[in-house]
């Protein structure tokens, strides 16, 4: 059994299921050139009493950016739709092992559930043991759950012209190092390749070994090598503000506290005119 508080094992998992107060979420999601479709997968085997939470459905309708946070009031909706309640304890996993999971870890902490945790290994780690499966869609009961905003736990546009501007908080960006540097194209039309001014690289697949969180040891390096001080403020982006969640559970799992996620991420600082972005390597400290 792991001793991180944040992530569960397959086998206290496999324990627990069918027991009152626990929810088990799929929060499977990929990226088109990825060429995986997650809901299809899901309804073709899930994890034993699993919902699936869809990422590209549980945002602000009224955002024209991709995976914008939505109101506690339609998160709780959302999450009252698929049987969980505030107060379970809810399991969440994804098809690739530690990729999408930890961005849904992230919102349901985010507006109030105290007890979330990442099955360890994801849904390729139950697969690999054998154990079962179910298909189609689930029986879903109805819930409560009491949304509570924790607006500390998300860096608005503002802020983070601030924090460029300022230097208030170290961003650590988890795209992969080639769209950090400009090397490689973003994915999304009209945005521009780069960084932010003073951000760090450090891609969320380093931050993982087949589809499971590195030991502390092993984060505390990368964030060291990659010039991120744990002990200090940190604002976290990706593309869309998926794998930046990623950073914050790593963060979470060092016990460090004093995190931030930057919602509208590259896609919302990449696509305006107005922002400063830098290309090539980070910048050296001065």
């Amino acid at each position: 059994m792991t001793s991180n508080p944040f992530l569960i094992s397959t086998e206290h998992l496999a324990r627990e299921i069918g027991h009152p107060g626990l929810s088990i979420v799929d929060a499977s999601w990929y990226l088109p050139a990825q060429k995986r479709f997650a809901h299809p997968e899901f309804l073709a085997e899930h994890v034993p009493g699993a919902v699936f939470f869809d990422q590209d459905a549980v945002v602000a309708p009224s955002s024209d950016l991709p995976h914008t946070l939505p109101s506690a009031e339609s998160f709780a909706k959302a999450a009252e739709a698929l049987g969980i309640r505030h107060t379970d304890t809810i399991v969440v996993y994804d098809g690739l092992g530690l990729f999408s999971a930890p961005r849904v870890w992230w919102m349901f902490r985010t507006f109030g559930a105290k007890d979330v945790r990442i099955l360890d290994g994801g849904f390729p780690a139950w697969i690999a043991e054998s154990r079962p499966v179910e298909t189609g869609e689930p029986v879903i009961e109805p819930a409560t759950f009491e949304a509570t905003f924790d607006a500390s736990a998300v860096a608005t546009f503002d802020e983070m012209r601030a924090v460029v501007e300022h230097g208030s908080r170290q961003i650590a960006d988890a795209r992969p190092a080639a769209r950090f540097t400009a090397e490689a194209p973003e994915p999304r039309p009209g945005v521009r390749g780069g960084h932010m001014p003073g951000a760090r690289s450090l891609p969320a697949s380093d931050l993982s070994v087949d589809g499971r969180l590195k030991s502390p040891e092993e984060l505390s390096r990368l964030f060291a090598e990659a010039g991120v001080d744990v002990d200090a403020p940190i604002v976290t982006s990706c593309g869309s503000g998926v794998t930046a969640a990623t950073i914050n559970f790593a963060l979470a799992s060092l016990h460090k506290s004093d995190v931030k996620l930057y919602d509208g991420s590259w896609t919302e600082w990449g696509s305006r005119p107005d922002t400063p972005v830098e290309g090539g390597p980070a910048s050296p400290r001065t």
